[in-house]
């Protein structure tokens, strides 16, 4: 069984004519199945208006498809958000006769020059996607972290989350700490695209139900993790890589947000230490509240009064 969670971004509802559509909030979700492999597609519905489902959309996937209709800033932020998530596996579906040359100008030199050139059919692009899932190999283990991106009430069964296994495994009626906080969730149920499991892997787009908590424990950014190594943080010393676009040194006082995983906290730069370059600062920031994270994973550093350019770079989480 092959899973791949893949952003799709450019054109709002193109995913429609790939997979059928599922939840739809800010974010919508469009799901892919063959056999055993399934492909769940995400789009940034509230995009550009909202950053956070830019972010949200990009934050978990394993590649991502960019239909570009034009050249503009929003393709533009779109092309650094993939690049400080670290998307390196991807398509382009150019329309409205778009040079690729353009394109290949204009990812030069970052990781998304790896990415490929696709005709605009969506039959060409679900079976590169199915081939692509296909060939995806999930790892197991002892421990599994599930971030939360929506949480409900359904009648008769109770709370339900859903999310996408980052790493490691989770069993049917595993004990998960809620984090940030000090609950734990017990895994009633294991759904993967409406068919039931006693276990999911990396990669699995799953809905559990769970009992012990409320809704408002588990909505999203919350983290359902086994596993001891994961931190949380209110207060962060990080070394921050800013992207080469961005026009000047971040300042003490700013106020910025910090995305990982389907969290998207509000902060402040509380001390900057530029060390010669400022593009690559050592920054103090405080969180509203607690950062959920895995020592050495990265977070993106946005700032929402960044004009055109909101996306401002990485953090280096310690």
């Amino acid at each position: 069984m092959g899973n791949l969670l893949v952003a799709v971004l450019g054109v709002p509802g193109y995913a429609g004519a790939v997979a059928k559509k599922g939840t739809s909030t800010d974010i919508t979700l469009y799901n892919l199945k063959k056999g055993e492999d399934t492909v769940t597609l995400v789009e940034a519905t509230r995009y550009p208006e909202r950053l956070a489902p830019l972010f949200y959309a990009a934050s978990e996937a394993k590649k991502a498809v960019v239909v570009v209709d034009e050249l503009n800033a929003t393709l533009g932020e779109s092309l650094v958000m993939l690049q400080c998530c670290g998307v390196g596996s991807g398509y382009f579906i150019l329309r409205n006769f778009v040079p690729k040359e353009k394109i290949l100008q204009i990812t030069k030199g970052t990781i998304l020059e790896q990415y490929e050139f696709l005709p605009d059919d969506a039959n060409v692009l679900r079976e590169r996607l199915l081939k692509d899932a296909s060939e995806q190999k999930s790892a197991e283990g002892q421990v599994g972290t599930v971030p939360v991106d929506h949480a409900f009430n359904v009648k008769g069964v109770g709370v339900v989350v859903l999310g996408v296994v980052m790493y490691g495994g989770v069993l049917k009626h595993a004990v998960m700490k809620a984090l940030p906080g000090v609950k734990t969730a017990q895994v009633r149920s294991i759904q993967k695209h409406d068919e039931e499991f006693d276990s999911a892997v990396e990669g699995d787009r799953v809905g559990f139900a769970v009992k012990n908590v409320e809704v408002e424990d588990v909505d999203r950014g919350t983290v359902l993790t086994t596993d001891p190594a994961i931190m949380a943080s209110k207060a962060l010393k990080t070394q921050a890589s800013l992207v080469k676009y961005w026009p000047s040194p971040l300042k003490a006082g700013m106020v910025v947000h910090v995305g990982h995983w389907m969290q998207f906290l509000n902060g402040k730069v509380d001390e900057v230490s530029e060390g010669g370059d400022w593009h690559k600062p050592s920054l103090t920031l405080s969180l509203e509240k607690e950062l959920v994270y895995r020592p050495g994973d990265k977070a993106v550093l946005m700032y929402l009064e960044g004009g055109k350019l909101r996306v401002a770079g990485t953090l280096d989480l310690p």
